[in-house]
């Protein structure tokens, strides 16, 4: 049977604490997930193994853990996974409606850039259904599905500047300028809007990290964006756009880089 073990644990008052416990029981054989509330300074264990391997375990860190309760854990959801899932819904739809808008919008004007956050938050729409598979599941699985989106990350990064290379080399003209401004902006409130909520569920597992790196790069490249429509604007010449959408697509390489650092 499938336990949720809760514990009080006093000392874990901030993150660093949180990833003591974490990694303290990483090494704990039969362990599916580990919910942390710092707030309530309270850990609960989702585990099919024998408690004394999670009593022992949390003893050694010396932060003054206690046993609370155990529970059946078909019949509990932690409120951390609860949580999770809605944070995880609106990144899914916002990214997924970028990704449409961007794309018809970045073809229409010319941009590369707009065309690359496109692409980017294409990728992040399919980064973010496989994390929500992983709301409530193994540790190992959270692990597994986010170097999955590495991997998308990473080959979504080298078509990306395998394109860019190919305008330059056909010296393609400048975008329209008022279309990039205006979709980049849009793009940039949503990506915030997405940001502030997974800030409020992070927890240090893989598939949620994986969310917030993805996000906070989205925020970087609208950022980008915009200020290569106004470069655009002012030289009439399409190299700000190009060098932004290559720019963006190194971003997605280096997050895939810390995905599977992340992971490893």
């Amino acid at each position: 049977m499938t336990t949720v073990s809760r514990y009080r644990v006093p000392a874990m008052d901030c993150g660093a604490e949180e990833q003591l416990v974490r990694m303290a029981l990483a090494d704990v054989p039969g362990i599916d997930h580990v919910d942390c509330d710092l707030e309530a300074r309270e850990v609960a264990v989702t585990h099919a193994t024998e408690r004394g391997l999670v009593d022992r375990a949390l003893d050694g860190l010396d932060l003054g853990a206690t046993h609370v309760e155990d529970a059946d854990a078909t019949a509990t959801a932690t409120p951390r996974s609860q949580a999770e899932r809605p944070a995880l819904v609106l990144a899914l739809v916002v990214n997924a409606v970028f990704f449409v808008g961007e794309i018809g919008f970045g073809l229409l004007s010319g941009s590369m850039g707009v065309v690359a956050d496109g692409l980017d938050m294409g990728a992040d729409a399919a980064v973010y259904a496989l994390a929500l598979t992983a709301v409530g599941t193994a540790a190992s699985r959270k692990r597994r599905l986010a170097r999955w989106s590495g991997w998308l990350q990473l080959g979504l990064a080298i078509t990306g500047l395998v394109e860019v290379v190919r305008r330059f080399v056909t010296s393609a003209g400048p975008p329209e300028t008022t279309t990039m401004a205006v979709v980049a902006a849009l793009a940039l409130v949503g990506n915030v809007v997405v940001l502030v909520a997974l800030r409020r569920v992070r927890t240090g597992e893989a598939h949620i990290e994986a969310s917030w790196i993805f996000t906070a790069n989205d925020v970087r490249a609208n950022l980008l964006v915009l200020a290569a429509a106004g470069l655009t604007a002012l030289t009439a010449s399409a190299v700000p756009d190009l060098v932004a959408g290559a720019f963006i697509f190194l971003v997605v390489a280096n997050g895939a880089r810390r995905i599977f650092a992340l992971t490893s």
